[in-house]
């Protein structure tokens, strides 16, 4: 890296995003509570299955509370960029529970559909597990909004977990309701795989995503296109930006890039050009650290790297 380079410090001032942990962890308490009591006034599979994801919910909580907790962290000696990915792990960590708890609920369910029990006080347990949905789907909401608003994947998969438990529970009510007007037992063990099976994809869909994150995926489409945006602003026949690369590490965004300017400029021409393209990005973009490289627009070693970068200007000879 050449004098002429630059890079803004690194985010900082997050908000603390823990209450919103000590929220869903309160949430899996109470509805932990709730949905066990069902299952046991019912003696229903897919309630008890609906009770194991609940668990899966508290743990969640709790591993999202400790990455929130490690992410919020300034840069370190250690961690030079900062700790944002560990929201990744917390991610990873609540898909790794949810195929756990499919495991259990399939494995119950085998058992009970192969030896089929009758249900009790089907309408006190159900009600219970009714309060217990109603709570997880205005809390996962909460962390849903939260999430897309601090950009949190620790949120936003601590949400949509909740959210899918509120599918499952009504599914698993509507089942063991369907038991109670039908009769036929067997159906409360196959909504109960059906839960089993629902949980796996959820599982899959969060572990895509911390891997996605941990590979250093690029930024979402919006967020590349605000970055070309601003930067064709500044383009000009003695401005141009190649090797422009983004990134993502949990909540902080980053952008590095090429800026070719002529050679004729001095240092400091080049260097307050930078901090304006610097200043732009980071006020379109939160969270966002910008890693910038000037180089001469005439030389063609600033295109080595670059196999979609134009060729060079020529200089006319006489």
């Amino acid at each position: 890296m050449t004098p002429a380079a630059s890079t803004t410090p690194p985010p900082s001032g997050r908000v603390d995003l823990t209450r919103y942990a000590w929220l869903a962890i309160a949430a899996a308490l109470a509805t932990i509570t709730l949905k066990t009591g069902a299952w046991l006034l019912t003696g229903s599979v897919g309630l008890l299955s609906d009770a194991a994801e609940s668990i899966v919910n508290l743990v969640a909580a709790i591993v999202a509370l400790i990455a929130l907790r490690i992410a919020a962290l300034p840069p370190d000696d250690n961690h030079q960029f900062g700790h944002a990915k560990a929201e990744y792990f917390s991610a990873a960590v609540e898909g790794v529970m949810i195929f756990v708890a499919a495991v259990v609920i399939i494995v119950t369910s085998v058992q009970r559909f192969l030896d089929p029990q009758p249900l009790e006080n089907v309408g006190v347990g159900l009600a219970v597990s009714v309060v217990a949905s109603v709570l997880n789907g205005v809390v996962s909401f909460i962390l849903i909004r939260a999430g897309r608003a601090h950009r949190s994947i620790t949120l936003t998969a601590d949400g949509r977990h909740l959210l899918t438990d509120v599918w499952t529970s009504v599914g698993v009510v509507l089942g063991v309701l369907a038991v109670a007007l039908t009769g036929w037992l067997r159906l409360d063990p196959l909504i109960a795989m059906a839960v089993g099976v629902n949980i796996v994809v959820t599982g899959t869909k969060l572990l895509m995503e911390s891997i996605g994150g941990l590979m250093d995926k690029v930024l979402d489409p919006e967020d590349v296109a605000a970055v070309e945006e601003v930067l064709a602003t500044y383009r000009s026949d003695d401005v141009q930006f190649h090797e422009v690369r983004t990134r993502m590490a949990g909540h902080v965004r980053f952008v590095a890039m090429h800026v070719l300017v002529p050679g004729s400029w001095s240092v400091q021409q080049g260097h307050d050009l930078l901090e304006d393209v610097e200043d732009a990005l980071t006020a379109r973009l939160e969270h966002l650290r910008v890693d910038t490289h000037l180089e001469p627009i005439e030389d063609p070693r600033a295109y080595e790297n670059s196999a979609a970068a134009p060729a060079p200007p020529t200089t006319p000879t006489s």
